[in-house]
């Protein structure tokens, strides 16, 4: 699955774990709406054809034909990521608030 972001991770090591986790999400909360089971190979294809379904429900479909995903307004394409992206984004980062209230948790914890 290729990285289509310029973000740079805080810890690098942790880059396949977080995969995982996108894509443990993408299933759990997206597999109906992308066509069923997703996987690192077809993540991307099945991200890009929910992203032109939500562009056509939208109306905006001819228009990215016509100009390109380049030349539309931030308003239309913020339109269609809100619609999309939120739900595994905003997921992920319930999911590694999680994973962090934990750990701190257990660091916590008098061992014995």
């Amino acid at each position: 699955m290729p990285d289509n972001n310029n973000n740079e991770l805080v810890v690098p090591e942790a880059k396949n774990a977080l995969q995982k986790l996108k894509l443990e999400t993408a299933n759990e909360y997206m597999a109906a709406e992308m066509g069923g089971q997703i996987t690192p190979d077809n993540y991307e294809s099945k991200l890009d054809n929910l992203k032109y379904e939500i562009a056509d429900d939208l109306g905006l479909k001819e228009k990215i034909a016509e100009v390109g995903w380049e030349n539309m307004t931030t308003k239309e394409v913020g339109k269609i990521g809100g619609r999309m992206g939120g739900k595994i984004g905003g997921n992920m980062v319930k999911k590694m608030i999680a994973m962090a209230e934990e750990s701190m948790l257990n660091q916590r914890q008098p061992k014995q």
